[in-house]
């Protein structure tokens, strides 16, 4: 691979900026990548004009329009178009340029709701998907089950990737539109800083960020419009749900050195009747409640944490078979702390190193 021509579609993002260092880390220097200004994968035309000027080797295709269970609620037609787009018009431009190899990346959520537990590749497709996020895995099904068409009918080595629930650098900590473990780094940092009586840490935060929620102000005590904390209010964090679900959760540097290990395997592991993808995690599960709690001690909050019952748990439990990429031969090298640690203080970090100005994803 070194010499090859690979295009990173949504480098920007937490899981493609991982796969790019990964890639510059073994020696890969032909790395292409644009943004969405320079290139928007919804425009067709645009993208089968990008295949043909480029003359691509290699496509890994990490860009997809992501959320929690809050933002696939309240924008089901965004992930389901959007992410129908992006696949459709960079699977097809890459064939259409003669690209032989393309890697898929899509999520554990394409699996039924409630699936047997450790979920097997093969039970894609047995029975009905979790309503939360259906759009969002009913997009993805579509991009695992293209790249097994162009491989049937055309002769393509197109694999897929299932990670479990990512986490790490450059995670989105929009509180309205993140995934679990950013929102609750952010929302208990929060909870310290107004518990110190941080407003300036506060104010850089939201900048750096994204607004902060009027429940999340209230719970913290702090008044957005007068930038100011309420004395008499003990900051305290709240958690949607329960606190019982259970979820697989996997530091985005070992997603990213797990996808290159794919990239390298041989096409037969796909082919005499092996899925077209592979499931991608830990093989282990930890409740809501008790990664709350690591990520508080972790980010020094010594408040309360209420949870609210009133709100989705989402799936009762998300674990991923992982046997068959581990026969394979590749484990994943941090430990679930070992990782929370990392994103904890890549988070913190930056309320001392950053200018203020806001990141984009």
């Amino acid at each position: 691979m070194p010499d090859e021509k690979i295009y990173i579609a949504g480098h920007r993002g937490m899981v493609g900026s991982a796969i790019v260092r990964r890639l510059k880390k073994i020696g890969c220097t032909n790395i292409v990548t644009r943004t969405h200004k320079e290139l928007d994968l919804l425009d067709q035309e645009a993208v089968f004009s990008f295949f043909r000027k480029e003359k691509i080797d290699r496509v890994v295709l990490a860009a997809a329009r992501v959320g929690g269970i809050h933002a696939n609620n309240s924008y089901p037609a965004e992930f389901i178009y959007q992410n129908l787009m992006i696949q459709a018009n960079v699977i097809h431009g890459a064939w259409r340029s003669d690209v032989e190899h393309l890697l898929f990346l899509g999520s554990s959520c394409i699996y039924p709701k409630f699936a047997p537990q450790p979920m097997k590749e093969e039970y894609l497709l047995t029975d009905v998907l979790e309503p939360t996020n259906e759009p969002y895995a009913i997009a993805k099904i579509a991009g695992i089950k293209m790249c097994e068409s162009y491989n049937r009918q055309y002769g393509t080595c197109y694999r897929s990737v299932m990670p479990t629930n990512l986490f790490g650098p450059g995670d989105n900590y929009h509180l309205e539109n993140s995934h679990v473990i950013p929102a609750m780094i952010r929302k208990f940092y929060l909870a310290k800083m107004a518990m110190e009586g941080d407003v300036e840490g506060i104010v850089l935060d939201e900048k750096r960020y994204g607004p902060i929620p009027p429940d999340i102000c209230e719970s913290m005590g702090y008044r957005a419009d007068t930038k100011t904390l309420e004395s008499k209010v003990i900051p305290r964090v709240r958690l949607w749900g329960t606190g019982s679900p259970r979820r697989e959760f996997l530091h985005v540097d070992d997603m990213a050195a797990a996808s290159v290990f794919v990239m390298g395997l041989e096409q037969s592991h796909f082919e005499n009747g092996n899925p077209s993808f592979l499931n991608v995690g830990t093989g282990e599960d930890i409740t809501i409640r008790e990664t709350a709690e690591i990520i508080c001690r972790l980010v020094g909050f010594r408040g309360e944490t209420v949870y609210n019952p009133d709100q989705p748990d989402g799936t009762p439990r998300k674990l991923m078979d992982t046997g068959r990429i581990n026969s394979l031969g590749w484990r994943p090298s941090l430990s679930f702390e070992e990782g929370l640690k990392d994103a904890c203080s890549w988070y913190m970090d930056r309320h001392f190193t950053n200018s203020g100005e806001s990141e984009k994803e």
